[in-house]
């Protein structure tokens, strides 16, 4: 297991290569911090190239361990990990942690992808595989190079980058076509009539591009969503070479 605490308190790698400055010290330290993305893109491919199959599972990292949608995450880990995918998540505690758990107890392979941030998040504890990034955009490849499918259960900021992230893949066919699902129709069901009758209706999307979501109550069916994308894996093959990577 990777576990790396390199958190300067209140600072984080991307803030250092994101904020602008107003004197030259970019140009003697951004070219260094190149050699530094390269190395967490080798570290993670390294650490993931044998993970099996796998689902990415994403949402909020407040939900409270006796709320419902904690309960339901550990029941989808465990569904997961029974068909036999590993599952993926962002590492940190509320949904992350529930999936992680479910996949632990029913002896399943449980990966977090955790993050640098400017307050106080490790790796929850049942994470048998994990890895602490420093940048976001390092970390998004290795979701999106290593899943078969993305399942969102409610939550912020967070969850909905990594949602449209996956979707913008998708609909540009950077990636093709493979599950995006949202977990929880009360909670998504706004932002879907919002795509829907703004998004699409205004023809900013295309009619089909809404299709690319699936919304559910049942965690049977998101495994059978998933399972129903695995034809010898033709559906999941990343457009273009390793080398593209």
């Amino acid at each position: 297991m990777f576990r790396r605490d390199r958190t300067p308190r209140g600072s984080t790698a991307d803030q250092h290569l994101l904020d602008q400055r107003e004197d030259s010290e970019w140009v003697h330290t951004d070219p260094w911090r190149v050699l530094r993305i390269q190395a967490e893109f080798v570290e993670g491919f390294g650490a993931l190239a044998e993970v099996p199959r796998a689902v990415s599972v994403f949402g909020s990292a407040r939900t409270a361990v006796d709320h419902p949608e904690y309960a339901a995450a550990r029941e989808l880990g465990a569904a997961l990990a029974s068909a036999g995918f590993a599952v993926i998540t962002g590492g940190g505690p509320g949904v992350m942690e529930a999936a992680n758990r479910g996949a632990s107890e029913a002896g399943g392979y449980s990966i977090g992808l955790g993050i640098e941030l400017p307050f106080e998040q490790s790796l929850n504890d049942w994470v048998d595989l994990g890895i602490n990034f420093r940048y976001f955009f390092v970390r998004k490849t290795m979701f999106v190079k290593y899943s078969q499918a993305f399942v969102c259960l409610p939550g912020g900021y967070g969850t909905l980058d990594e949602l449209f992230e996956a979707l913008t893949l998708v609909q540009t066919r950077k990636i093709t076509r493979f599950p995006i699902i949202l977990f929880g129709s009360r909670y998504w069901a706004p932002l879907v009539e919002w795509i829907r009758n703004s998004l699409a209706a205004d023809s900013r999307i295309s009619p089909g591009d809404i299709d690319l979501l699936h919304v559910t109550d049942d965690i049977a069916e998101v495994v059978r969503i998933v399972e129903g994308s695995q034809p010898a894996k033709a559906a999941i093959e990343k457009v273009g070479t390793e080398d593209e990577w």
